[in-house]
């Protein structure tokens, strides 16, 4: 079966209508510029494949990049608010999960969870592959790299679903919840055709979260921080995509762990691609902290030991500048 109408069928058997990428839409756009130049010649009929578009179609350039982007952003907006959600329900507790559920109408059993994050991490996974196909699709009419510098645009304006943070947090979710939670569950329901599941896997003591796909697809998350070239610890994301540990973000943006990584300023850099202006809207990580130390804790309570360390010495630098400020001393 073709990815086209595989992708076609999922995206039909959903229970809600979701924004997805439009095949049909962008391959007629595409056909528009793949035409066969019949040449006759002594009543022989010649057909020549060649193409047609030059390497800035303004038919192309015009509807398909926009009409992609597009729904790329409707995409990511859709998953990330989705997975925003269903984290804090997870993560919520006490009277504030008793509002979500009634707020929200969600299921309170574990194996609906479960179901709804590796629904979500289905639904990033092949849309990420729509797109990377479409975009081949482009290049291969044209005869060019313009999909694949389309793409890298994309990237730099966050636009790709696999750059989410959100992917990250609900991976760690899906193996936090089915190790747990999930134990004493006998879960009826199978997972969809298209899942294989999430995995915590250690190569060479460097930890990395991976995720399987039908058709070998393979995405695979590394969790070494760049920085201290330790597993990431109080892991955050930036919004460039690049996750270190906390303290090392915030020494990177020259500000303090009490101020944090809002106060960041605009030209400060991401220390991996060097894009400025990726603190501020830096997301926590806390699946994937939650992961991390059950699965390494001893590692975890000697940072935790040396962090606390520096945080207190932090702190009491802090509220000393306060406090000679306030006295104006």
């Amino acid at each position: 079966m073709k990815f086209c109408k595989k992708y076609q069928e999922y995206m039909q058997a959903q229970e809600k209508e979701l924004p997805g990428v439009g095949f049909k839409k962008l391959k007629k756009i595409l056909k528009r510029c793949r035409r066969d130049l019949q040449i006759r010649r002594g009543g022989l009929e010649v057909v020549v494949d060649i193409p047609t578009c030059p390497h800035h179609c303004q038919v192309c350039d015009g509807t398909f990049f926009p009409s992609l982007l597009k729904e790329m952003s409707e995409i990511v907006g859709c998953f990330n608010e989705r997975a925003q959600k269903l984290l804090d329900l997870h993560l919520a507790s006490g009277f504030r999960k008793y509002y979500i559920w009634l707020k929200g109408k969600v299921k309170r059993n574990h194996v609906a969870l479960i179901q709804e994050g590796k629904d979500l991490v289905t639904y990033a996974m092949i849309n990420a592959i729509a797109i990377r196909k479409i975009l081949k699709k482009y290049d291969k009419v044209h005869y060019s790299k313009q999909g694949q510098a389309f793409k890298s645009q994309a990237q730099s304006m966050h636009m790709e679903i696999l750059q989410s943070p959100w992917l990250c947090e609900l991976m760690a979710f899906h193996i936090n919840l089915r190790e747990s939670k999930a134990k004493s569950i006998s879960i009826s329901r199978k997972a969809p055709a298209l899942f294989n599941g999430c995995f915590l896997t250690f190569k060479d003591d460097k930890p990395s979260l991976s995720c399987e796909l039908f058709d070998s697809v393979k995405l695979d998350i590394d969790l070494t921080c760049s920085i201290c070239l330790d597993t990431v610890f109080d892991p955050v994301s930036l919004t460039c995509g690049h996750i270190f540990c906390y303290m090392c973000a915030c020494n990177a943006a020259s500000v303090t762990i009490v101020d944090g990584l809002k106060i960041a300023k605009p030209k400060e850099k991401c220390p991996l691609c060097r894009e400025a202006g990726v603190y501020e809207g830096a997301v926590h990580l806390e699946e994937l902290n939650i992961l991390l130390s059950r699965s390494c804790p001893e590692y975890w309570e000697q940072r935790l030991r040396t962090e606390r360390t520096e945080r207190i010495r932090q702190a009491k630098e802090h509220w000393e500048l306060q406090c000679r400020a306030f006295m104006g001393v």
